[in-house]
């Protein structure tokens, strides 16, 4: 991939599409190729048809998904399920039919078993039983990697899957309800501050352990996989089935720490200086997802942004969307 290279960003607007729109630009990319929902409705395929019949990308970078925390995911399950995998099946397959030379699937930690070994290896896929609250969404993103790994081996195409920790930072959801931890956890704290709250009540007990990755290092990481020589990409599609290794790369900084950990860092970065309170009734999830990394780190590639600085950025992000002071 060189820098006039046509690369098409699905998802440009969301946290990571977004966070990679301004690492292309950063870094001299000049042929990128976006479009909104409005403008084109990845569900639909003609229309994904359309489009990849107009603009012949080189490279695709599928961001585009749709996301959320606990909460959305036990409310909105089909939703969950059916919009990812028509995503997915659309924009590999019209991949394939036009001819793109790499495409980068973006998954989740959530693809791998509850009760995983940590740290989390790529070989642990498929190894044991999905957490339910979000088995949804984590076998739709579970199909797209069958699907990349799939297509390497009938078509002899280059798509590789990478699975990010927990991604956080500027143009998240900060919906309160249906956001991922850090945002919400933001909001609330941000809210709680205004209004001069005595306390912030958590969902779950705080013991879950969590790893969080800045989107800014997560849209590195991806380019630095879009960039690698075809003997290094090559290695990691697995065109092979019978290794049992999928086309597969994770993605984090190796380190966690637990939801009462990062509760008490928001707090401080909000400035917020009331107490924290736990709501055990509410579902944990998984009590700790930490990636190992090896494997990218093995290619030339680490984290960049400490988990402080990241959430300072965040914060700073969310006030601006907000127009608060």
């Amino acid at each position: 991939m060189n820098k006039t290279s046509k690369i098409y960003v699905a998802g440009h607007r969301g946290l990571v599409g977004s966070a990679l729109m301004r690492k292309l630009q950063a870094t001299g990319y000049t042929n990128t190729v976006t479009r909104t929902h409005a403008e084109l409705d990845l569900t639909n395929q003609q229309s994904v048809a359309d489009f990849f019949a107009l603009e012949k990308p080189e490279y695709v970078i599928l961001a585009a998904a749709k996301v959320g925390g606990i909460h959305a995911n036990n409310t909105y399950p089909a939703a969950f399920i059916h919009e990812n995998l028509a995503v997915q099946s659309n924009v590999i397959h019209k991949s394939y039919l036009n001819g793109v030379k790499r495409l980068l699937f973006l998954g989740s930690s959530c693809i791998y078993p509850k009760d995983c070994p940590q740290p989390i290896k790529e070989e642990y896929l498929l190894t044991g039983e999905l957490e339910p609250t979000n088995r949804p969404y984590a076998l739709a993103k579970i199909a797209g990697i069958e699907m990349c790994w799939s297509y390497n081996r009938q078509y002899g195409t280059q798509y590789l899957a990478a699975m990010p920790t927990n991604l956080y930072g500027p143009e998240d959801n900060y919906h309160p309800e249906n956001s991922h931890v850090i945002p919400a956890l933001i909001h609330k704290f941000h809210q709680a501050k205004i209004n001069h709250e005595p306390s912030v009540t958590i969902w779950g007990t705080g013991t879950p352990r969590r790893e969080f990755l800045f989107s800014d290092d997560m849209a590195d990481a991806c380019l630095h996989l879009m960039s690698l020589s075809d003997e290094q990409f090559k290695v990691l599609l697995a065109s092979d089935r019978n290794n049992g290794l999928p086309p597969l790369v994770n993605i984090g900084i190796g380190e966690d720490l637990t939801i009462k950990e990062l509760a008490e860092l928001i707090s401080e970065v909000v400035g917020y200086s009331g107490s924290l309170k736990f709501d055990s009734a509410k579902p944990d999830g998984t009590m700790r997802k930490l990636m190992d990394v090896g494997l990218i780190n093995s290619l030339g590639w680490r984290a960049k942004t400490e988990l402080i600085d990241g959430l300072h950025h965040a914060y700073k992000n969310y006030i601006n969307k907000r127009g608060d002071e």
